[in-house]
């Protein structure tokens, strides 16, 4: 389980990976106080501009963590209950039966049963997951949009359910995290983005770590490539993007830096209690976006490899990034990394998403890095 970093092994990885197709990627791989950063590829496949470590980076979902230690923050000082029914905060957003039976918790581990307001706000998206009958053209549309939290609540509300409040499995849904952050303002009377600045972002010493408030990445990043499933050929850059569509939700700006320093803060019981932290780690299957079971805690999920040890974090993706970040519960070896292109698996005859060499070849570099 302890093994030290074999840096020409994650080396070789990380350069496998772009190989296989992917355009560039980076990522900071920590073992202690041994530190390996590394970066394989292209920033803009139209220069040629080189990727770099300390590129920041949309990181998607794993702006969940961030939210979810926030509202614990509150949970602490008494201002939200874990376990009170979210339409007695909220009676306008999720009214009536639906109201008193979600609580908190559910919305932070998926467990709500609200859908997904995504097909709803992107209407080429309408038939997912039949991915088969989906298509591109309205994340064109809605580069520039800036979308109402209320508007994209009301469609995850207003959607037919997708199971029971509390019930297994839970099916992962960005609408529980849009309510979270309309919850947090509620709360603490200042904007989720404000609250989780101060009270997670600054409190963790993140210098390069941002939720945006325009359609632009400060400071070096790469290009952001997008094939939805081979049906954007070439992929397309998608960098400039107002990420109102996710807010609190997925629209973090981070580096792989400041990834694995809030998680090892976070899991060293530095950014909310050693209980709360407890809570985060407490477990139930979920149903992801990609239609797999995973066991899912509040903004936090497990990775085990056989015979290692858990590592806690988070993943995300946004249209064209991606990012990982994973921490053994000890705190000592941690991962995070970046890759700039998304949905690069074509659809077979059947509409499924076939194997490609970029799928085995991160599974590598997420292994060595791990797991040495």
């Amino acid at each position: 389980m302890k093994s030290p970093l074999d840096c020409a092994a994650l080396n070789a990885a990380i350069e496998n990976v772009h190989r296989a197709g992917m355009p560039g990627l980076f990522a900071e791989v920590r073992d202690g106080d041994q530190v390996w950063r590394g970066a394989a590829g292209v920033a803009d496949v139209v220069t040629g501009r080189p990727v770099t470590a300390d590129m920041r980076h949309r990181v998607g979902s794993i702006t969940k963590t961030f939210t979810a230690a926030a509202v614990l923050q509150q949970v602490e000082s008494g201002q939200i209950g874990l376990d009170t029914p979210i339409g007695r905060y909220l009676p306008k957003l999720v009214p009536g039966e639906r109201g008193d039976t979600i609580t908190v918790r559910m919305l932070i581990n998926h467990t709500s049963g609200l859908a997904e307001y995504l097909p709803y706000a992107y209407p080429s998206l309408k038939a997912f997951p039949a991915l088969a009958d989906t298509g591109p053209q309205s994340l064109d549309d809605h580069r520039f949009t800036r979308f109402d939290p209320t508007e994209l609540i009301e469609m995850g509300v207003t959607a037919p359910a997708v199971g029971a409040p509390g019930g297994a499995p839970g099916v992962y849904s960005n609408t529980n995290y849009l309510l979270l952050g309309r919850l947090l303002e509620q709360v603490t009377g200042t904007t989720a983005e404000r609250y989780i600045t101060r009270n997670v972002i600054e409190r963790a010493g993140l210098r390069d770590t941002a939720l945006p408030t325009g359609p632009y990445v400060d400071g070096p990043h790469s290009q952001l490539y997008e094939a939805w499933f081979g049906m954007i050929d070439p992929p397309r850059d998608y960098s400039v993007y107002d990420m109102a569509w996710v807010r609190p939700a997925a629209s973090l700006i981070s580096t792989v830096a400041d990834l694995n320093r809030f998680y090892r803060m976070l899991l060293a019981g530095e950014i909310v209690s050693p209980s709360s932290l407890a809570q985060m780690q407490r477990t139930g299957p979920v149903i992801s976006q990609e239609g797999k079971t995973i066991d899912y805690g509040l903004g936090l999920h497990p990775m085990e490899g056989p015979g290692q040890g858990t590592f806690w974090g988070h993943g995300g993706t946004v249209w064209g990034g991606g990012a990982l970040a994973m921490t053994r519960a000890d705190g000592k070896r941690q991962m995070a990394a970046a890759v700039n292109l998304q949905r690069w698996n074509r659809l077979d005859s059947s509409g499924k998403p076939q194997p490609h060499p970029i799928d085995d070849a991160l599974a590598t570099l997420h292994r060595v890095a791990m797991y040495g």
